[in-house]
C-alpha cells in the first residue's frame, strides 16, 4: 500500500484489520520483514514551507532525505544533527527518507553540540491507530500547545503513528572545520579528554575514540579564524593527554565524520551490530562487558557500537550498568534494553496511540 496523501492514509489505517509495516525507504531496518502488510509512505514526499530567514523547513515524511539537503545546501543551510545513513552498515538499497530519520530519531556525531533529532523539531503531522490525523507542535521554536507529542513521536520507531509531515529547525552551514586528533589512548583516558574537551568553553561539535585506529577525534566548525584559535587553544587544554595533531583539510575532516557516522567500519565485517547507550564513564566498561570484537565509541563515549559474533545477545552482560541496548544488525526479531518502568510506560502508550496494535510489530523488541 502506499497513499499519495494524507486523506487517503488515514481511510487505510481506519479501516486497517491485520498488522501493519510502516515503511519510507525502506533503510534503517526499523520493521522486521513480513511481519504485517507494508505500508509505504514514499507517496508523501514534498517541501511544504520553506522559510531560511526564519531557519524554518516544513516537508511531508516520505521526502528523500537527499532531496531535503538539496534544497537546504541551496540557501546555505543544513540539518544541524547530522543524520546517519544506515544503508552500507544493513547492506540495504532504497532512499532514506526525512520521516525515517525522524521515526528513529537518527543522530549523528553533532549531537554532542546540537542536540538530537528530536530537538531539531517543531511540529508534526501524523496518523494514529484509529485512523486520525493529529496535529502538534508548530513552526517556531516557543510554540507549546499541551502535551509534547513531537519529542514522543520522535524515536518511536512508527508504533505510535504513521509520521506525515514534520516542521524542523535548520542551521546555517559553517564556514571551516578542523579536526584534532589524540593518538594512543585507552578507552578510559580518551574518554577523560573528550569530557574535558565538550566541558571546554571551545565548541566542539564531534568527540569520538575509535580504538582500532588509536585514535581520538574532535572537531570544531565555524569561522575559519575562530577554528583556528580555538584548535590551538583546545590542544594546549588537553596537553596532559599526549600532543595533538590538527587536521585542516575539509575533505578529510568531512570523510573522517562520515566513516563514524555511518559505522562504516563495520559495515563489511561478520556478526551482529549493537548501539548502547550509556553514561560516558561507562562507555569502556560496557565495551569491555561484552566482550566486543571492535568498538567505536561516539558523543564523548556515551554512544558505543560494538561488533559481536553472529547471534550473541549483550544484554545479560551489560546488567548492572545504567544505559539503553538496541540491536542494530542481526538475525532475528529486534532486540533492546529498557528498565522496567520505561517499558511499561511505553507500552501504556502505545496502548493509547494504537489500541487494535497495527503499526511495527516487534519494532521495539
Amino acid at each position: 500500500m502506499r497513499p499519495e496523501t494524507e486523506a487517503e492514509l488515514a481511510g487505510i489505517v481506519a479501516g486497517a484489520d491485520r498488522p501493519l509495516r510502516i515503511e519510507g525507504g525502506g533503510t534503517r531496518g526499523m520493521t522486521v520483514p513480513g511481519d504485517g502488510d507494508r505500508l509505504s509512505v514514499a507517496g508523501l514526499s514534498g517541501v511544504v514551507l520553506y522559510e531560511p530567514g526564519a531557519l524554518t523547513l516544513v516537508v511531508r515524511a516520505g521526502t528523500p532525505l537527499a532531496e531535503v539537503g538539496a534544497v537546504l545546501a541551496a540557501e546555505g543551510q543544513r540539518l544541524a544533527f547530522e543524520p546517519m545513513d544506515h544503508r552500507r552498515l544493513l547492506g540495504r538499497d532504497g532512499v532514506p527518507t526525512i520521516g525515517g530519520v525522524a521515526a528513529a530519531n537518527v543522530s549523528g556525531p553533532r549531537r554532542v553540540q546540537a542536540g538530537a533529532c528530536r530537538d531539531a523539531m517543531l511540529g508534526v503531522r501524523f496518523v494514529d491507530g484509529r485512523g486520525r490525523v493529529i496535529r502538534n507542535g508548530g513552526r517556531v521554536m516557543k510554540n507549546v500547545t499541551g502535551y509534547d507529542l513531537v519529542k514522543l513521536l520522535a524515536g518511536s520507531r512508527g508504533t505510535l503513528g504513521v509520521l506525515t509531515e514534520l516542521a524542523v529547525k535548520v542551521l546555517p552551514v559553517p564556514e571551516a572545520a578542523a579536526g584534532l586528533v589524540l593518538d594512543g589512548l585507552t578507552p578510559e583516558a580518551a574518554v577523560a579528554a573528550m569530557s574535558a574537551a565538550l566541558g571546554s568553553p571551545f565548541e566542539v561539535s564531534a568527540a569520538a575514540h575509535l580504538p582500532e585506529a588509536g585514535e581520538t577525534w574532535l572537531r570544531l566548525e565555524g569561522f575559519a579564524a575562530s577554528v583556528a584559535y580555538r584548535a590551538g587553544r583546545l590542544g594546549a587544554l588537553l596537553d596532559r593527554f599526549g600532543p595533538a595533531r590538527v587536521v585542516e583539510a575539509p575533505d578529510e575532516v568531512a570523510a573522517m565524520m562520515r566513516w563514524l557516522r555511518d559505522v562504516e567500519d563495520f559495515a563489511d565485517r561478520p556478526g551482529d551490530v549493537w548501539r548502547i547507550s550509556v553514561r560516558p564513564s561507562d562507555g569502556p566498561r560496557a565495551a569491555a562487558a561484552v566482550s566486543a570484537e571492535a568498538a567505536i565509541f561516539d558523543w564523548g563515549g556515551g554512544l558505543v557500537w560494538v561488533l559481536v559474533p553472529e547471534g550473541h545477545d549483550i544484554r545479560p552482560a551489560l546488567s548492572g550498568i545504567a544505559g539503553h541496548a538496541v540491536r542494530v544488525r542481526g538475525a532475528g526479531p529486534l532486540a533492546s534494553t529498557e528498565p522496567a518502568p520505561l517499558a511499561a510506560l511505553a507500552a501504556r502508550l502505545r496502548a493509547e496511540f494504537d489500541p487494535k496494535g497495527l503499526f511495527n510489530p516487534g519494532a521495539m523488541g
